[in-house]
């Protein structure tokens, strides 16, 4: 586009200084207002970037337009120059200034022939017309282009963005569903243990303990009474090994460590505060809910990284009887949920949040979202969950 810029503008600017000097314009009227035209024109493409304010060129482009205007005072011929001005009328103006602009450049262009030949033609004027819009539709579209190309670079970003944080949360999910899977194991041997070992121990002990009630044998009431105390030592050491593999379920909570490094990765990229609450009594939760409850924290913190202009987020993990709750906070913008609501799925929806509700409905649970412009936003996710006692031997 900037190539094919300076080529029209040297190409018209001497076609406007030949047909002005053929038409028996002073020669060097017709050179000086040429060379006027493109050391403007030149001025302004050298223009250092750091110094290319909106307002500068558009300053420039002004008085482009005026040194224009004086050519055309100097010969009607310069008119050609008028498809460079409609061309950057339509790149450097709103589309409104753009066309009042490309009406005052025609009028100017149309008058030309009658101000210095005292008549004009349909060509003079519909020829002109023809090529400004033309000129103009094609500026306008090279603008459509530039911001589509934007707007493909900016989810092009956007989808590398989502899909390294969804690499980082599959590790997440892998770390938990095998923390899930250690646990789940442990649980398995320690009811074995207790179902099988535990309950033959016992049984030992009470029937050496009830026999030698009824012998009067001493020989075998010692025995009997070994037996019993082996029985019982034994029993105890099978106790111990049940209740350290019992306990471990809540020792290390693969969710709540999985959040945790979440907010810790969130308060490295943005320096944002970050707070995780955890109720002692949250149980191990189902691979699906640990699942569920990841995404929904992952999609939750993006949100408030790219949109709520936050300075502190609080996540908490609540154990609420049947079922379990995960609630974040955060102190940003806010946005108007009522107005959210009533979108819909229309464009200016948000996705994220309706993605969210859908995923929990899946699993019987629920989102609720409180917010107002200006006061934070409040996310509430929750989800049934079974809980699953033990018996102790």
């Amino acid at each position: 586009m900037e190539i094919g810029q300076h080529l029209i503008a040297a190409v018209l600017t001497a076609i406007g200084v030949i047909r002005a000097i053929g038409v028996g314009v002073m020669s060097s009227a017709a050179i000086i207002a040429g060379v006027a035209i493109l050391v403007w024109h030149i001025a302004g493409t050298i223009l250092p970037s750091k110094m290319r304010s909106r307002r500068l060129v558009v300053s420039w482009f002004i008085g482009f337009a005026l040194v224009w205007t004086a050519a055309v005072v100097v010969s009607a011929e310069f008119v050609w120059l008028s498809f460079l001005l409609w061309l950057l009328a339509g790149h450097l103006l709103p589309v409104r200034w753009g066309l009042a602009f490309s009406v005052v450049v025609f009028v100017i262009v149309a008058a030309a022939p009658i101000l210095h030949y005292g008549t004009t033609s349909y060509a003079d004027v519909f020829g002109p017309l023809i090529g400004g819009v033309f000129a103009f539709g094609i500026s306008r579209g090279y603008l459509q282009l530039l911001r589509d190309a934007a707007e493909r670079e900016r989810l092009v970003a956007s989808l590398v963005r989502a899909q390294r944080e969804m690499a980082e949360l599959q590790d997440e999910l892998a770390l938990a569903q095998r923390h899930s899977g250690a646990i789940a194991e442990r649980t398995r041997i320690s009811r074995d243990i207790h179902d099988t070992v535990a309950q033959a121990l016992s049984s030992i002990r009470l029937l050496a303990h009830a026999e030698a009630n009824r012998t009067e044998d001493p020989s075998a009431t010692r025995t009997l009474g070994q037996v019993e105390t082996l029985a019982g030592a034994s029993l105890a050491d099978v106790r111990r090994i049940v209740a350290a593999l019992a306990p471990a379920e809540l020792e290390d909570d693969a969710l709540a460590a999985a959040l945790q490094r979440m907010l810790d990765r969130l308060h490295e990229a943005t320096g944002l505060q970050a707070e995780l609450h955890v109720d002692d009594t949250v149980p191990i939760l189902p691979t699906e809910v640990e699942v569920a409850l990841l995404r929904t924290a992952q999609s939750a913190l993006g949100n408030v990284r790219l949109h709520a202009s936050a300075s502190r987020v609080v996540m908490s993990l609540i154990d609420a009887d049947d079922s379990v709750r995960l609630d974040i906070i955060d102190d940003g913008s806010g946005f108007d949920v009522t107005a959210w609501e009533q979108a819909g799925d229309g464009p200016s929806s948000s996705y994220g949040l309706r993605f969210m509700r859908s995923r929990l409905r899946e699993l019987g649970g629920g989102l609720d979202v409180e917010s107002a412009t200006g006061e934070g936003t409040a996310i509430s996710v929750h989800l049934p969950i079974h809980h699953t006692t033990q018996e102790k031997p």
